[in-house]
């Protein structure tokens, strides 16, 4: 059976996974993942209105994904997830091998 702490700790596992399962939202920490960017910068980075990427930031951030920070009238947002990079290698490489099977299966 499981604890109070195992499942908290299952929750905020699927709070990141879900923060970053969407296709504008992974296109952003990606960029993030490249140094800190104005929210501007992400806007023109999707191309999706101001209120629609300013939800979606906010739902990266209350994951902890990324924090941001203003500097004057502009907001940076910066990734706080030091293992995303590695992570989505493993995630490529699971996509790789995948094709490489489906290729294999149609030989």
């Amino acid at each position: 059976m499981a604890t109070a702490t195992s499942n908290a700790r299952l929750n905020g596992k699927v709070k990141v996974l879900k923060a970053l399962a969407h296709p504008a939202r992974l296109l952003m920490v990606e960029e993030l993942e490249q140094g800190e960017r104005c929210v501007c910068e992400l806007q023109a980075l999707v191309g999706l209105d101001m209120s629609t990427v300013s939800k979606h930031l906010t739902l990266l951030k209350n994951a902890g994904v990324v924090a941001d920070e203003k500097q004057g009238v502009k907001v940076f947002y910066r990734l706080t997830l030091p293992c995303f990079g590695s992570f989505m290698s493993c995630v490529e490489d699971v996509l790789d091998q995948s094709i490489r099977q489906q290729m294999t299966a149609l030989r």
